[in-house]
């Protein structure tokens, strides 16, 4: 398949795409590829293994025993002891699951493993499924990118020198990207507790541009509501397919194609 190499004013050309973009898109494969990068991100976490259980609770079962719930008519359910005269004691519930302040019956555990094993072929059959996903105009507008009439298309390696938001900003929307930039800039507020936690917007998933090196492009695209920038040697299928779902609308610039290429990357 030849793609056409744009810059922000002109044509430069075409270019045959590697083989790894001849792959058929496989959906289930990418999402298991793509859960796999996702279990593997998760930090462990879980309850204090004390929690809940720093009650005196002790009670005497025997008929005659002082400090017992015998003969109470109360449940057998342990209690601390919150005050007394003489022998009456004035107890509540604590400890066992169910009680105001009591342990839970099966809290988080710091211990669990989320991760996930993937075999290193399948992840990278999965991360080439991706990839021509990508490239696939009714695939991504099916995903809800808004793209340009003339998707898909590779943009000249000179955008990588690209040092200033404004300019890249300017660039897209010669790309007649500017709907989708609109698109990706939405964000709303968070239902649940979660707004709480330091995360209180939603945001939308932009597009991802693939460059062949470290380069002054991918600071100054970072602060561009949705766009991500990548080095193609760290391309995975999170990044190429979000939340399971292939086809995100991908710009790669000719050098990171020639990298592809040449050096026969997730062959």
């Amino acid at each position: 398949m030849n793609l056409k190499i744009l810059t922000p004013t002109s044509e430069k050309g075409s270019k045959k795409m590697p083989a790894q973009f001849d792959e058929p898109v496989r959906p289930d494969l990418i999402r298991r590829a793509v859960e796999a990068v996702m279990a593997n991100e998760r930090q462990q976490y879980g309850a204090d293994p004390y929690a809940g259980k720093r009650h005196a609770v002790k009670l005497s079962r025997r008929r005659r025993d002082y400090k017992g719930a015998y003969g109470a008519g109360i449940s057998r359910v342990p209690r601390k002891i919150l005050s007394r005269n003489g022998t009456q004691m004035n107890w509540r519930g604590a400890f066992a699951p169910g009680m105001v302040g009591g342990r839970r019956a099966h809290p988080p555990k710091a211990e669990r493993i989320f991760a996930k094993k993937l075999n290193i072929k399948e992840r990278r059959k999965a991360i080439r499924s991706a990839l021509a996903a990508t490239i696939d105009k009714d695939v991504v507008q099916k995903r809800g990118h808004k793209i340009p009439a003339n998707y898909p298309f590779i943009i000249d390696t000179s955008m990588e020198d690209i040092g200033k938001t404004s300019d890249v900003i300017d660039a897209l929307l010669k790309f007649k990207l500017g709907e989708e930039l609109e698109r990706a800039s939405v964000k709303k507020i968070r239902s649940g507790i979660g707004k709480t936690r330091g995360r209180p917007y939603q945001t939308r998933i932009g597009p991802l541009i693939v460059v062949s090196k470290d380069c002054p492009l991918r600071k100054a695209a970072s602060n561009i509501p949705g766009v991500t920038v990548v080095s193609v040697e760290k391309l995975n299928a999170y990044m190429l397919a979000p939340g399971t779902h292939p086809g995100r609308l991908t710009l790669y610039t000719d050098a990171a194609i020639e990298r592809i290429a040449k050096e026969g990357l997730f062959r």
